[in-house]
């Protein structure tokens, strides 16, 4: 017989659990296209200070 403990099969763990893989994910992909991103702000803050308001 195995016995099965609460704290492997809660909701919050399971949760948790999900949330540090999806910021690993996120880490990874900024980690990945860093570049791409800060080319990205640069560029879209050089149009946004070159426009006349």
């Amino acid at each position: 017989m195995i016995i099965k403990s609460k704290k492997f099969y809660s909701k919050r763990g399971m949760e948790m659990v999900q949330v540090a893989i999806l910021v690993a994910i996120a880490i990874g992909l900024g980690m990945l296209f860093r570049e791409r991103i800060g080319e990205f702000i640069t560029a879209t803050f050089d149009n946004l200070m070159n426009t006349e308001f």
